[in-house]
C-alpha cells in the first residue's frame, strides 16, 4: 500500500521480483541437479527442453487459475487472485532463467549479476542489449555469459538502475497488473493475466536463447565433477 492506502502495483512487482531473485537461486541449482539425476543420459540441450515444457506448464496453469477465480460477481477483479498470479509468474520465470543459466554454467552467485541476467531475459534481448551497449559500448550475440561474468561493478550498477524500472513498467503493463493502481474496472487485468502467461512465457524462453545462446552439446567435465562431489563422489 502507498501513503494513500492504495495498492502500489510497481512496488508489489519489485518486492516479488527481489524475493524471487534471492530464493530461486539455490532452487535453480537443485532443480537442474534433480533433472540430471532423473535423466542421466540426457544432454544439456535435452534438459533445456524439459525446463521449457515445465516452465510453460506452470505459468499457463497459474494464469488459467487466476482468470477463473479473479472475476467477482460485480464484474470487477478479485485483487488477491491477480496478485497471487503475479507472484507465481515471477517466481516461475526467475526459476526458469536461473535454471537455464545453470545449464550454461553461468553461476550468478552475486545478487546484482543475477539481477542483470534475469532482468535482461524478462525484458527481452532487443531492449536489454541496447541498454548494455549504451553503458559499456558493446554487445555481442549471446552476450549473457560473456558480459554478466566480466562486467565491472560500476557498469553493472548503471545497467541495473536503468533496467529495473523498465522491467517493472513493461512487464507490469503486459500482465495487466498496473491497472490495479487505477480506479477503473479491472477485468482487463484478469483477462491479460489469465490468458497471456503462456504467450509471455514463450517470449521469456526466446529471450533466454538469444541472451545465453544454444545449450552446450554435452556436460563439461567441470560440471560433472561438481555434481559428483555434491552427491558423495559416486557415479551410481
Amino acid at each position: 500500500m502507498n501513503a494513500n492506502g492504495k495498492t502500489d502495483p510497481k512496488a508489489l512487482i519489485s518486492a516479488a521480483f527481489d524475493r524471487s531473485l534471492t530464493l530461486q537461486q539455490p532452487a535453480a541449482k537443485a532443480h537442474v541437479e534433480r533433472l540430471r539425476r532423473a535423466n542421466p543420459g540426457k544432454t544439456p540441450q535435452e534438459i533445456v527442453k524439459i525446463l521449457d515444457r515445465t516452465y510453460l506448464g506452470v505459468v499457463s496453469a497459474s494464469g488459467a487459475a487466476a482468470g477463473a477465480t479473479a472475476a467477482a460477481p460485480n464484474g470487477l477483479v478479485q485483487i488477491p487472485a491477480v496478485l497471487a498470479d503475479v507472484a507465481a509468474y515471477l517466481e516461475a520465470s526467475v526459476l526458469y532463467a536461473l535454471s537455464l543459466a545453470e545449464v550454461h554454467e553461468v553461476h550468478v552467485e552475486d545478487l546484482e549479476r543475477r539481477r542483470l541476467l534475469v532482468t535482461a531475459i524478462m525484458i527481452g534481448n532487443s531492449a536489454s542489449s541496447k541498454i548494455v551497449d549504451k553503458v559499456i559500448g558493446r554487445t555481442v550475440p549471446h552476450w549473457g555469459k560473456k558480459i554478466v561474468e566480466t562486467i565491472p561493478n560500476e557498469a553493472l550498477k548503471q545497467i541495473n538502475k536503468v533496467m529495473g524500472p523498465r522491467f517493472v513498467t513493461k512487464w507490469g503493463t503486459k500482465q495487466g497488473v498496473l491497472v490495479l493502481g487505477k480506479q477503473v474496472p479491472l477485468m482487463l487485468g484478469a483477462v491479460v493475466g489469465g490468458t497471456g502467461n503462456g504467450a509471455f512465457g514463450l517470449l521469456v524462453i526466446k529471450s533466454g536463447r538469444e541472451i545465453l545462446g544454444p545449450a552446450p552439446g554435452e556436460w563439461s567435465s567441470k560440471a560433472h565433477s561438481s555434481d559428483l562431489s555434491r552427491r558423495g563422489g559416486t557415479c551410481g
